[in-house]
């Protein structure tokens, strides 16, 4: 999998086709490479079918909270190659995998990552990562493959993702701390910046 310049993934839950391309212009202009919107959104599919037209050249694209066969097949339908889960499938990750698509997997105890490690997975996303804590992913870290992609999702601000990223988590998720339905895409802009400004800080 290449290297992210800014490996964080924006969750854009609850957003709708009509509105989601403006949002995703905003997350670009700040150096995001990895958009997804979950499944539990209105007219979802459509969404991810617009962002990989218009943007799918830019940034890995995708939907996230994909928990079953029919939303796999919706998504490789759309062209778009990231699939995002909160949990972890073993089938799930091998049909994603042979089908050419990015998992990033969600995960929370270390027989998951495993699992989802042994299926495939590209990106272990640890979820909910703020109720965890930076302990335990620090206590994870220590048992794992070295070079393993961890993303800490779930709680993730501004102000604390610095402290998942010294833990051990190569990058995170971002959700309601970068975009809540119903904002708008100067709220998107702002929040993508405090969290590239925050990310890049931890580089310097």
């Amino acid at each position: 999998m290449q290297p992210y310049k800014l490996p964080l993934v924006a969750i854009l839950r609850g957003i709708t086709p009509s509105e989601v391309l403006e949002h995703a212009n905003a997350l670009l202009e700040a150096g995001f490479e990895m958009i997804e919107v979950p499944t539990n959104s209105p007219d979802w599919r459509e969404s991810v079918q617009l962002l990989q037209q218009h943007y799918g050249s830019r940034a890995h694209i995708g939907a996230g909270t994909v928990i079953d066969n029919e939303k796999l097949d919706a998504l490789i339908a759309s062209g778009a190659p990231l699939m995002v889960t909160p949990n972890t499938d073993p089938l799930l990750i091998r049909r994603a995998k042979a089908a050419g698509l990015m998992t990033c997997i969600g995960a929370m105890t270390p027989s998951e990552v495993f699992a989802a490690l042994a299926a495939g997975a590209d990106i272990v996303k640890i979820f909910p990562a703020s109720v965890l804590g930076v302990g335990y992913i620090r206590a994870l870290v220590s048992v794992l493959p070295q070079g393993t992609s961890l993303y800490a999702v779930g709680g993730i601000t501004p102000e604390n993702l610095a402290d998942y990223l010294a833990a051990g988590c190569s990058g995170a998720g971002l959700g309601s701390d970068l975009y809540r339905a119903g904002q708008t895409p100067d709220d998107t802009r702002h929040q993508a910046r405090r969290f590239a400004a925050a990310y890049l800080l931890t580089r310097s």
